[in-house]
Parts: structure tokens; C-alpha cells; sequence
């Protein structure tokens, strides 16, 4: 009984390993937002629709994951629902092809991001003191 215990244990213990290794860490996400955002300004520079659009649609599924809600405030949903708004006109902007509102929004769409991370930052001062 003692070694079905044990047994069961580590299996609990791997199985708890293995469902937080799936879990994307928050620096991958952010390494992932920053690789696809610097795609989408590459797409804008040489007028690459297609780079733009795909790299739009990326930010768009990262925003969209469940580990992207690190905080539950007015100002924190505000960002998050202006990022996903921007990426979703970038996309139209490509496939429009219309570089000058792509450049216009992705500008829109970084200074979200300062905001935001400003915001968390703030936050967890905030909450530390």
C-alpha cells in the first residue's frame, strides 16, 4: 500500500511538473510579443503586407492566451483591449495594403505596450510597500 502511495505520488508529481512545463512563462510570451513585433515593423519598412499581417495575427493569438491577464484592473483591461484592437487593424491595414495606417497603428500599438507595462510595474511597487 505504502509503495502504491509512493508510486502514485510521483506520478502526481511528474504529471504537476509536465502541466506547468506546457504553460508558456511569461518571458516567453514577452520574447514571443517582442520577436513578432519586431516582424511586423520589418514588414512595414521593406512593405511586406504578408510579414505584417502574420506577425499582426501572432500578437493577436499571444494577447488572446489565458496566462496574458497578469492583472485585474480597469487600466490593465483597457491596455490589453487596445493591443488586441490594434493588432487586429494592423491585420486589416496589410491586407488593405495601406503602409501609412500600418506605420500609424503600430506606433498606437507600442505606445499600448509602454503603458501597460508601466501600469503592471506600477502595480507591483504598488503592492510591494
Amino acid at each position: 500500500m505504502k509503495r502504491l502511495l509512493l508510486v502514485l505520488a510521483v506520478l502526481l508529481g511528474i504529471l504537476l511538473l509536465t502541466a506547468r512545463a506546457a504553460e508558456p512563462r511569461k518571458d516567453d510570451r514577452m520574447k514571443r510579443k517582442l520577436a513578432s513585433s519586431q516582424k511586423v515593423l520589418e514588414g512595414i519598412a521593406v512593405g511586406d503586407f504578408k510579414l505584417i499581417d502574420k506577425h499582426a495575427e501572432e500578437l493577436l493569438l499571444i494577447a488572446k492566451e489565458a496566462g496574458w491577464k497578469v492583472l485585474k484592473t480597469p487600466a490593465y483591461e483597457l491596455y490589453s483591449n487596445d493591443f488586441r484592437r490594434h493588432a487586429e487593424t494592423l491585420m486589416k491595414n496589410a491586407k488593405d495594403k495601406n503602409l501609412d495606417a500600418a506605420a500609424l497603428t503600430y506606433v498606437e500599438l507600442t505606445l499600448t505596450c509602454v503603458k501597460c507595462h508601466k501600469h503592471v510595474r506600477e502595480v507591483q511597487m504598488t503592492s510591494l510597500d
